[in-house]
């Protein structure tokens, strides 16, 4: 018993070895973390994006959707809500932040910005529900780093 306490106590007051990214005291919240994506526009009858979305995990997005007011319009993407960790929404009226999303709404024309930090690394899709184009859903392909 007293071996198992002595090697507890020294596992404990190991030093804990943590990798650095370089990133600083805000770690991947740091502004040398954060990068800005094409934005989303949501449009009757235009495409959602031009290219896919490459991301790397661990990386701090934000990600404009912006929509002009032609249709109201729906993103559905579970899959892909659940890979990320949303911090916060900023719309013209306030600032949302969210424990979980399936997908969001546009019903005027607007624009709001959603902040994440990819985490798990596959391809994930927001689409428009009911839509069949590729041109009507965005593919964004998570990179582990």
């Amino acid at each position: 018993m007293k071996r198992i306490i002595i090697v507890a106590s020294l596992l404990f007051a190991l030093p804990v070895v943590a990798r650095d990214l370089g990133l600083g005291p805000a770690g991947v919240l740091a502004g040398s973390n954060k990068e800005e994506l094409e934005p989303i526009t949501l449009s009757a009858g235009k495409p959602l994006t031009d290219a896919p979305y490459m991301l790397t995990s661990g990386t701090y997005y934000e990600l404009t959707i912006i929509a002009d007011g032609t249709t109201a319009q729906k993103l559905t993407g579970g899959d892909f809500f659940r890979a990320v960790w949303v911090d916060s929404i900023e719309t013209e009226s306030g600032t949302i932040m969210p424990t979980g999303l399936n997908g969001i709404a546009m019903d005027a024309a607007g624009e709001m910005t959603i902040g994440f930090v990819a985490i798990v690394p596959g391809q994930y899709v927001l689409s428009i529900p009911g839509a069949r184009g590729d041109t009507q859903k965005a593919v964004f392909n998570i990179l582990g780093q």
